[in-house]
């Protein structure tokens, strides 16, 4: 099978140490452009931007966009009306109805749309999502703290609105939480700890239920130092299942079951080629629309100034 010649736009550190690595080992895409203001990679075109890429790549049938949610409409919408295929990087946008403007836009032009949760391409996601099908959940547990300043070093995006301010790494969580329960889920309350010289918060303490009442909390934190915190706890009435490492590990009654590396970018790619090949599309916005939500019934609270 030939592969299917993809670009890339945003050539920033997530791009570089996950999307790079995983699109080399996708035999059925091959990368033949970069669109990046700040430039390219050797061997292979670069162009400032998705139109200039668009006008001179008329060849390149798909698209991944890593570049920050703000002004990712645009550059979607361009290249779904162009006729390509996209991948989104998450979050997929600044909010839920640009997303589904951009699903319908894809759907009237018979293209695919891909809004990736990396965090659900994790090792043990699936098993856990296979154990709690029919388990009686009674509550859940959601630590999710990382440190701001490893992850996302003089990146002002994400303290911008439409950012997401601590919600960029919780919404990893939220991904997999909406991805391993069987039931829907709704925020009740929250607070929203916002840092005096930012617009988006740098922690949050959340709320949340089951549409049959079991409780799910979560915490989520920024300003972690030493080892960064990922995990998912839910407690059964059989034995309790704990998701750590982002996904990673799977643990049933203290038992580790699965312990795996990060490879949850080659199967997102394998997953859009997949897509490609079908005519199909994948947006499931659940994820976005809790944040949403969050935001929307979440208690501001000031706190001290953060410069990291």
């Amino acid at each position: 099978m030939t592969p299917t010649p993809i670009g890339l736009a945003g050539l920033g550190t997530i791009a570089r140490k996950q999307h790079l690595p995983a699109l080399a080992a996708t035999p059925a895409l091959r990368l033949v452009a970069i669109a990046d203001p700040a430039g390219g990679l050797d061997g292979l075109p670069a162009y400032p931007g998705i139109d200039a890429l668009l006008a001179a790549e008329p060849g390149i049938a798909a698209l991944t966009l890593c570049t920050p949610p703000q002004g990712r409409f645009e550059q979607a919408a361009a290249a779904i009306r162009a006729g390509r295929h996209v991948m989104l990087e998450k979050p997929p946008g600044t909010s839920v109805s640009e997303v589904e403007t951009l699903a319908a836009l894809a759907r009237a032009r018979g293209v695919t749309l891909f809004a990736t949760w990396h965090s659900r391409a994790a090792a043990a996601v699936e098993e856990a999502r296979r154990r709690l099908a029919h388990a009686p959940i009674r509550a859940v547990e959601i630590i999710w703290k990382e440190d701001v300043r490893r992850w996302h070093p003089g990146q002002d995006w994400i303290w911008q609105p439409g950012g997401l301010g601590v919600f960029d790494p919780g919404i990893n969580a939220l991904s997999v939480v909406t991805q391993i329960l069987p039931e829907r889920l709704h925020p009740l309350a929250a607070v929203l700890e916002v840092p005096a010289n930012r617009q988006t918060p740098i922690a949050a303490r959340i709320r949340m239920r089951t549409a049959s009442g079991v409780p799910v909390e979560a915490d989520f934190d920024w300003r972690q130092t030493g080892p960064q915190t990922w995990q998912i706890r839910v407690l059964c009435d059989g034995p309790e299942i704990v998701l750590s490492d982002g996904g990673a590990t799977l643990s049933v009654g203290g038992q580790t079951q699965i312990a795996a590396g990060d490879a949850e970018y080659p199967r997102l790619y394998a997953r859009f080629a997949e897509l490609i090949a079908a005519g199909a599309s994948e947006v499931d916005l659940a994820p976005l629309q809790l944040v949403a939500d969050i935001f929307l019934l979440g208690e501001r609270r000031l706190v001290e100034a953060f410069d990291g």
